[in-house]
């Protein structure tokens, strides 16, 4: 999905790479950088429910675990050497813990073959398209692994002022850009998005 490339992170183009055993460490580094990422969650709040009981330095053990395993998957963009952020999505089975669980099972007909759930730019380097260029390494790699129904979960800003945190599951503009389309809200400002992604 791309080469591994030297310099600085904010002249050098884009390039995504899969989360592996090879990516790990920048990943965590960027992770680390960010004080373990929404509270110590280390992506995994999708995979499992975090909080109480949970500290960052299980839920750091048991993404890497599942990197080891293969039982995770992110999109990583990269500048350089340094990854910038990433986009994770999986199986609905990989990644069951979905936000407002009740409204989305309201009119569930069936659970979709992947999920693009989370989304992470590191401080600082944000606005330079790193959650697009996420979500299309994203969408390439499910067309590899045969494509089929993509599910997101984005929030709708309508111009909102909206702090990071709440856009953890990506704006709507970067779905909208890639062809999603709504299919029902599950919160005020928050939808249930889908595309069909065919084998490529």
């Amino acid at each position: 999905m791309g080469s591994d490339m030297a310099g600085d992170s904010s002249t050098d183009p884009l390039v995504v790479r899969l989360l592996d055993a090879d990516t790990w460490p920048a990943f965590a580094r960027l992770v680390e950088a960010n004080g373990g990422v929404w509270g110590g969650c280390w992506c995994m709040g999708f995979h499992v429910k975090v909080g109480k009981g949970r500290t960052s330095q299980q839920n750091r053990a048991e993404k890497e675990q599942r990197v080891r395993e293969g039982s995770t998957h992110a999109a990583l963009v990269f500048g350089g050497d340094e990854c910038l952020g990433w986009c994770q999505f999986g199986s609905s089975a990989e990644l069951p813990e979905i936000k407002s669980r009740r409204r989305y099972e309201k009119d569930l007909v069936a659970l979709p073959d992947w999920r693009i759930t989370c989304f992470f730019t590191g401080k600082g380097l944000r606005k330079r398209g790193v959650a697009h260029a996420a979500l299309s390494g994203a969408l390439a790699e499910i067309a590899r692994q045969g494509g089929g129904t993509v599910e997101g979960y984005p929030e709708e800003t309508d111009g909102r002022a909206v702090s990071g945190s709440f856009l953890h599951t990506g704006p709507m503009a970067v779905f909208e850009n890639h062809g999603f389309t709504r299919t029902r809200p599950i919160s005020p400002h928050r939808w249930v998005v889908t595309l069909a992604v065919a084998s490529g």
